[in-house]
């Protein structure tokens, strides 16, 4: 099996210039033809940022509404009571609940991508911070994970909506789509992934903002590509 994994490896490395930057549409192409996986590969995008954010003015977080959405059935929680529980059924969401919802995921039972709640139940939340934390699942106002609009939000989330959050060496990354997906479509997400990052620049940031973009598949290389062609 490890023989298989390094010959499909080195094949799909066959033709990528490792020190070349790619134009998007060409690092699309590429990717698209070596994703021979037997599962629908997801193509994903990764942003060095000129960020610390271990400084609160150099975070970088947002959402961004993917216009062809991410291909990925999201399965979206909601902590909710009454008539906003039932609007966040009607809307689609996976599973609804308050004080017995906390429980289960207490338990660690988390069989959901995405947690949504209205500003009612943040107390109650707020007790599972050291178990969404860690996760990136913590409900946010900032990101749009937080609010009285729980159809809008579930749908959001389910039609394409992705959180992004730097990491510790000021990285950001997401998946933008699946490799089935066509080059255009592609290419508009990742434009309007990176549209977004650039817009959420924090104050505290100086000198050259995005210094490194990669693109990649599950199961392909990574491309360094051209920031000049990210452009939206």
């Amino acid at each position: 099996m490890a023989k298989k994994i390094a010959k499909r490896v080195t094949k799909s490395r066959e033709g990528i210039d490792p020190n070349k930057h790619y134009d998007l549409g060409e690092a699309i192409k590429l990717l698209k033809e070596r994703a021979t996986a037997k599962f629908d590969e997801t193509i994903e995008v990764a942003m060095n940022l000129g960020v610390d954010p271990r400084h609160a003015d150099q975070m970088v977080r947002g959402v961004v509404n993917l216009p062809n959405g991410t291909g990925r059935n999201v399965r979206v929680a909601v902590f909710a009571r009454d008539a906003k529980a039932e609007e966040a059924k009607a809307a689609g969401a996976d599973i609804v609940g308050a004080e017995d919802l906390v429980e289960i995921v207490q338990k660690g039972e988390i069989n959901f991508d995405r947690c949504i709640a209205t500003p009612d139940m943040m107390p109650l939340v707020g007790r599972l911070g050291k178990v969404l934390g860690p996760r990136g699942m913590m409900p946010n106002p900032k990101v749009g994970t937080v609010t009285a609009d729980v159809a809008a939000a579930v749908k959001a989330s389910k039609g394409g909506a992705v959180e992004f959050r730097v990491e510790k060496a000021g990285i950001v990354h997401a998946g933008v789509g699946k490799a089935s997906f066509d080059v255009k479509a592609l290419e508009e997400n990742v434009k309007a992934f990176a549209d977004a990052v650039v817009k959420a620049k924090p104050s505290g940031a100086k000198g050259n903002y995005v210094k490194r973009v990669a693109l990649s598949s599950t199961m392909g290389p990574g491309l360094k590509l051209d920031p000049a062609t990210l452009s939206a």
